[in-house]
């Protein structure tokens, strides 16, 4: 069964070997820098590993701006050998329902933002109901949605 584990002193290793296939990184962050964004903006964000029973399959960092307020994902990445078999989904699927309980504070609107070249995340993410918002860098697009 898919479910999330935060990253704590037990399991950060695992996380650190995730690999991406040949050319994503382009597309994603490595966990290494995710965890050291983690740290910086540990008021606010929460890292997850991504697991499939007992073992790590992905990761994904949820990050709370309380600027705006909007709940943002960060770095989504699945391992290679795992991809194309449903975690990417599961995975976000878990992180919204964990959003819905507005552990930083309320809002109802989460943002990301997808490499516009990464069509099978672009393609998952606008299956879970996110729309572009017009807001590009580079080649990044942001994609957002409310929560019901």
């Amino acid at each position: 069964m898919i479910h999330l584990e935060k990253i704590t002193e037990k399991n950060f290793i695992d996380a650190f070997g995730l690999k991406l296939a040949a050319g994503q990184e382009r597309f994603v962050s490595h966990p290494i820098r995710s965890l050291a964004q983690a740290y910086v903006y540990r008021e606010q964000c929460q890292p997850f590993g991504i697991y499939d029973e007992e073992v790590m399959v992905g990761y994904v960092m949820v990050i709370y701006d309380y600027d705006i307020p909007e709940y943002d994902l960060w770095h989504m990445m699945i391992d290679v050998s795992k991809q194309g078999r449903g975690y990417g989904r599961a995975a976000l699927d878990q992180v919204l329902a964990y959003i819905r309980t507005k552990p930083f504070g309320a809002s109802d609107r989460v943002t990301l933002t997808c490499n516009r070249e990464n069509r099978r995340a672009l393609r998952l993410y606008k299956s879970r109901g996110f729309v572009p918002t017009g807001a590009e860098d580079e080649e990044e697009i942001e994609l957002s949605r409310t929560l019901p």
